[in-house]
């Protein structure tokens, strides 16, 4: 049995060079987001969830991005809205957001 039932990593990125990366998505600040809403919800903690921070999960390209482990889902977003649609739909409810997979 996992420690927490979802870990979730936002990936914080950010390239100098000008390339793609999460964080000019403001990528901190939606992580930020998600960790004060979880613990708001009561789902933070062992034996629930965690919010993490991450370095580079190499996709970039494909927008800012999460993964949600042990499930290993992984999800781009547009803003705080989808950041609550992933909090309700799969880490309360269980249920992986179609629409925001990748």
């Amino acid at each position: 049995m996992s420690y927490y039932k979802h870990h979730v990593f936002f990936c914080t990125n950010l390239r100098e060079d000008g390339t793609a990366c999460c964080q000019k998505f403001d990528a901190q600040a939606m992580r930020d987001y998600a960790k004060q809403r979880t613990k708001e919800l009561g789902i933070a903690g062992p034996g629930q969830c965690r919010i993490n921070t991450a370095g580079c999960l190499d996709r970039c390209a494909e927008g800012p991005v999460i993964v949600v482990y042990p499930d290993e889902t992984w999800y781009t977003y547009v803003d705080q809205e989808d950041i609550d649609e992933i909090i309700e739909e799969h880490l309360v409810n269980g249920r992986p957001v179609e629409r925001l997979k990748i």
